[in-house]
């Protein structure tokens, strides 16, 4: 059961959290990604693919397994697999989910895998940027990307929140599975049927959070 919300500290997660990334973001960036480690590991197109997914499913990233096999350049990576001249059009947004950020009681933090300039632009595009109180993209962790535990601790330390007093709502059980062990409530965005024991709450979308505080 999720507390009573009035002190409660949100971290909301970005992608196909409170916008639908799947559409056309995320094949863009899994596209770009993969021609970067084919460009800059000199590998065929297969290989580069393969890499990508293995260090993604690692590590919860592909540039975490980048960073550490191949001394990648962060920033650099960033810079060129998250560039979206067309951003407006690719993206998938349901304009009540900020309605419903204004409506929810506590303070909201954006905390996402993606670089600041993207998470930015999103959140301009979108409207919501006025509604977050702090943005944690991944360079604000270090590089340290969910669901590694250290990036969830330099936000929690960096904003002064007890954990037990947060709610993280991500589509990510990795990344709640890590939340969770940190002292953190969890709200998983999905439509599957099955709810770990890690997950507190399961709703198929972001729009379901005033109710489902509300019943409980």
């Amino acid at each position: 059961m999720l507390a009573k919300t009035k002190t409660l500290t949100w971290i909301f997660d970005l992608d196909n959290t409170l916008h639908n990334a799947s559409a056309h973001i995320f094949p863009h960036i899994n596209q770009a990604m993969r021609r970067y480690i084919q460009t800059h590991l000199q590998l065929d197109e297969d290989e580069a693919n393969r890499i990508r997914m293995h260090y993604w499913q690692r590590y919860g990233a592909t540039l975490l397994g980048l960073m550490r096999h191949h001394q990648t350049d962060p920033r650099h990576f960033l810079r060129e697999t998250h560039q979206f001249p067309q951003l407006k059009q690719m993206l998938v947004f349901d304009r009540a989910v900020k309605a419903m950020l204004l409506r929810l009681p506590g303070r909201k933090i954006l905390y996402t895998n993606g670089p600041a300039h993207y998470a930015e632009a999103v959140l301009q595009i979108t409207g919501m940027a006025p509604l977050f109180d702090a943005v944690y993209p991944v360079e604000a962790t270090r590089f340290q990307p969910k669901p590694a535990p250290n990036g969830f601790r330099l936000l929690l330390k960096a904003e002064r929140l007890d954990p037990r007093r947060c709610v993280m709502v991500e589509d990510s059980l990795e990344n709640l599975r890590t939340a969770k062990q940190l002292g953190m409530k969890t709200v998983w965005i999905s439509r599957s049927t099955r709810c770990p024991a890690y997950v507190d709450a399961r709703m198929a979308t972001v729009l379901a959070l005033p109710s489902y505080l509300r019943r409980h």
